[in-house]
This record gives C-alpha cells, sequence and structure tokens, in this order.
C-alpha cells in the first residue's frame, strides 16, 4: 500500500459480522419480541448454536471481547446452571426439537469450564436439539488453561475445530498486552489435540499490538505455520479504550502507527501466501483443500459473528450473557452483566436486551455488503434481481466509491464492483459505502486495517 494511501485511509468502520451492526441494536427489541420470532421458526430450518462463556481466569489487555474475570469457580458455576437453563427456555419456545448444523463455543474462555461443565453443556444442546452427525462442533480455546484431560473430555464430546488463541509469540509482545503465554505452552495443547483426535486445529494471531514489529509478526507467522494449522486468521487489534477501558492499560506510545500497521498486515499476508495459504476475505487465511478454501472458490463463503465460515445457517442462537442471535426477522442481543443475565434465567424470561428488525432493505443491503466482504465483488444487478429491487437506486453509493477507484482500490464497470488486490485490506470502507445506518466520522468502530 503507498505511504500516502496509508495515512488517507485511516479509517473506523465497523467489521460487518451483521447488517445493521451491533451498535444500531436498541431495547425495543425484547424478550417478548424474540420468543415470537423463535416460535415462528419454519421447523425445517436448519440452525447454528452458539454459546458464550463470559469469563476468564485473567484479562488479556489487548481483548475486546464480553467477560469477566475471576479465579474462584463459583461464579463459573452458576453462570453455567443459568445458561443450561436458557437453552430450555429458547427450546421451549420453538415449535419442534429441530436440527442444528454448527455448535461454536466462545467467550470469554470456554477452557475456563471444567471438562464436566462442558460436556454437561454439550449433553444440553444434544437432548434439545438435533445435532447432526456431521456437524461441525467448534471451541475457542486459551493454551493457558487448557489442560490434557480438558482436551481430552473436548474430544469425546465430538469436537470436531480447536480454535487456539496466540497472538504474538514475541515475550515484550505477551506482557505489554498482559497475556504470558510461552511456545511450548501452545505446542503442548495442539499436541494433545492431535492426540486424542480433535481433527482441525485455527490459529488466531493479531497484529498492530504494542511493541510489535513487522519482523517479530513474521516469526510469529512462521512458527504458527510450524505446527501445520489448517487456518490461520489474522486480526488487526482494535484499539478501542473508550469501550474497553481495560485497554488503557496499554502504552499507546507503544502502538504502531498507521503506516507500521499497514505494512505488517501486508507484509504478513504476503507471509502467510508463500506458505501455502488461501486468502479468505479479509484476514482468514486456509490450506487450499480446507473447506473454506473450496467455499470461497465455489462462491458458497459467508460470514457471521465468528467471521468467514462456511456455515450457511440462516438462523444462528446465542446463548449466554452478551450471546447475539439472527432470525429471518432480525437480531437480538442478550444483556451484558451476567447477574442481570441471570437474574432474567431465574424469572423464567428469556435475556434479550436490544435487538433490531430488519427489512427488505435491509436485507438487500445486507446480501450486498457480505457479498462484498466475502467475494471482493459484486454484480449489483444479481444482487437486486434476487431481491425484486432496481440496481439503479445504488447510483449514489457508485459514485461515493469514486475515491476508492480513483486511489485503484477498487474498480467500478456499470454496476460491477471488484475489489483490487491492493483494495483488500479497505474492503470494509467500500462495503460501508452500502451501510445506510453508518454516520460519517462515527468513533466507535476499529480501525479500517
Amino acid at each position: 500500500m503507498r505511504r500516502d494511501l496509508s495515512a488517507k485511509y485511516d479509517l473506523r468502520v465497523p467489521r460487518y459480522t451483521s447488517y445493521p451492526t451491533a451498535p444500531h441494536f436498541h431495547p425495543g427489541i425484547g424478550p417478548e419480541q424474540y420468543g415470537q420470532w423463535l416460535e415462528g421458526l419454519d421447523p425445517a430450518t436448519e440452525l447454528s448454536l452458539y454459546v458464550h462463556i463470559a469469563y476468564c481466569a485473567e484479562m488479556c489487555w489487548f481483548c475486546g471481547c464480553h467477560t469477566k474475570i475471576t479465579r474462584k469457580y463459583a461464579p463459573v458455576a452458576a453462570y453455567m446452571d443459568g445458561l443450561l437453563g436458557e437453552i430450555g427456555l429458547v427450546a421451549d419456545c420453538l415449535a419442534t426439537r429441530m436440527t442444528a448444523r454448527h455448535v461454536h463455543f466462545g467467550g470469554g474462555s470456554p477452557t475456563i469450564l471444567t471438562p464436566e461443565d462442558f460436556v454437561r453443556t454439550i449433553d444440553t444442546l444434544r437432548s434439545r436439539f438435533v445435532i447432526k452427525p456431521d456437524a461441525e462442533i467448534a471451541v475457542e480455546l486459551d493454551p493457558r488453561t487448557a489442560d490434557e484431560t480438558y482436551v481430552k473430555a473436548m474430544a469425546q464430546a465430538g469436537v470436531t475445530r480447536a480454535s487456539i488463541g496466540v497472538q504474538d509469540f514475541d515475550p515484550k509482545v505477551q506482557e505489554a498486552i498482559n497475556r504470558i503465554q510461552p511456545y511450548d505452552v501452545t505446542a503442548n495443547v495442539i499436541g494433545w489435540l492431535r492426540t486424542h483426535g480433535v481433527p482441525e486445529i485455527n490459529m488466531d494471531l493479531v497484529y498492530g499490538l504494542p511493541y510489535q514489529t513487522t519482523d517479530g509478526l513474521l516469526d510469529t507467522i512462521d512458527k504458527a505455520h510450524g505446527f501445520r494449522p489448517r487456518r490461520i486468521a489474522l486480526f488487526g487489534y482494535a484499539h478501542v479504550p473508550w469501550m474497553k477501558k481495560h485497554q488503557r492499560l496499554i502504552p499507546e506510545a507503544a502502538l504502531p502507527d498507521a503506516e507500521t500497521r499497514w505494512a505488517q498486515y501486508e507484509q504478513g499476508t504476503a507471509r502467510l501466501e508463500e506458505l501455502g495459504y488461501v486468502k479468505i476475505g479479509l484476514d482468514h487465511f486456509a490450506a487450499p483443500d480446507d473447506p473454506l478454501a473450496i467455499a470461497l472458490k465455489e462462491k458458497r463463503l459467508h460470514r457471521n459473528f465468528q467471521g468467514y465460515t462456511t456455515d450457511e445457517a440462516s438462523v444462528l442462537i446465542g446463548f449466554g450473557a452478551s450471546g447475539i442471535g439472527m432470525l429471518p426477522q432480525g437480531y437480538v442481543a442478550n444483556v451484558g452483566e451476567t447477574h442481570f443475565y441471570l437474574d432474567a434465567i431465574k424469572q423464567g424470561r428469556l435475556a434479550t436486551a436490544r435487538g433490531v428488525a430488519i427489512d427488505a432493505d435491509d436485507q438487500l443491503r445486507r446480501d450486498i455488503i457480505m457479498t462484498l466482504m466475502c467475494d471482493l465483488e459484486i454484480d449489483l444487478d444479481a444482487v437486486c434481481a434476487r431481491h425484486g429491487a432496481d440496481a439503479a437506486q445504488f447510483q449514489g453509493e457508485l459514485a461515493n466509491l469514486a475515491p476508492l477507484s480513483q486511489d485503484g482500490l477498487v474498480v467500478v464497470e456499470g454496476r460491477r464492483i471488484t475489489v483490487t488486490d491492493e483494495g483488500r485490506t479497505l474492503v470494509r470502507a467500500a462495503a460501508a459505502v452500502f451501510d445506510r445506518y453508518l454516520k460519517k466520522g462515527e468513533q466507535r468502530h476499529s480501525r479500517a486495517v
């Protein structure tokens, strides 16, 4: 990326894991509305299930997730009782025992659970939903809190994919983000996963961290590749201390500037390609024969709250404090504070705190934005035809792409838009042109790169 463009496009735009995005959810959508939406689901619809574990043993200062810190297990045990109660409340709203094709445990840190509680949660899901025999069951794993007993329990419960949080192997960077995770700790966990038969391994890396250098990032990528993960995610650190106060503990002077972030992203991406990975959208990389790479080639790639995915389910049900769900009628989000969440479940009501109903225009714009984010190209006429809409309504948006076009970051031919290889880093900026909710100059989103 040219140096002049790294400053020009140092923007703040949504990550577009949904549309409308979470900042536009509102309290007008609550438990009653969510219950009605669940009751209205077609029983033949296959679901995706997300389980949010809202606790960690220690706060990583770079973290943007919704979590609480505890060294005692009693709060976690009480939380899990509530979460299992919510699973029952949601299942009771459905017309039948519906089928799930994908289950994802995120957090927080799912590895804070005891093996018994993890297995109990899987068993509860299986009792209230039909989990397909070939369903993907994925778990986000913190190597610092996972032991071999836990990994063995995961494998026996049918887990098919583990996402290993690494961020960076440099001890100085780890200290600056309060995540001390020696290389050997990660190596031990990956060894256990392979020994006990969890077949698929992802690794999550982050650029833009304090004291991180481009050479240091490339060394981390090489070390990660040495474990032969099938997928690697290279996320940009989102420094939003006005939203996540613990990020104020990170010395801002140690953060790389915009130009260095661009260099880290571009050189990191190039190294991953040299190592044989296929670029997936903005920040994912996969082995050429991985289902994610195949879905990209066949234009079946999807994007949801877990990022790029092969999960084609049109309904995502989120469990746990701050859990987010997607239904044909709109999006819902649970209350984030664990005590309010548990109070709601104890009272026998859903913990929905906010959401947004979507209309035909939202569905059309979501299709446009997600197509751009996944395929890096779009034929507006074709997408609008699927929705029975006239693409002429987007002439203003096409005109707003002019700066990106003039800088060689997108190519606009009639109503066909293609993000160039140089512009891949700014695909979110191109997608934002079609976001009717986004206000110019908003500061609540992360940097474009």
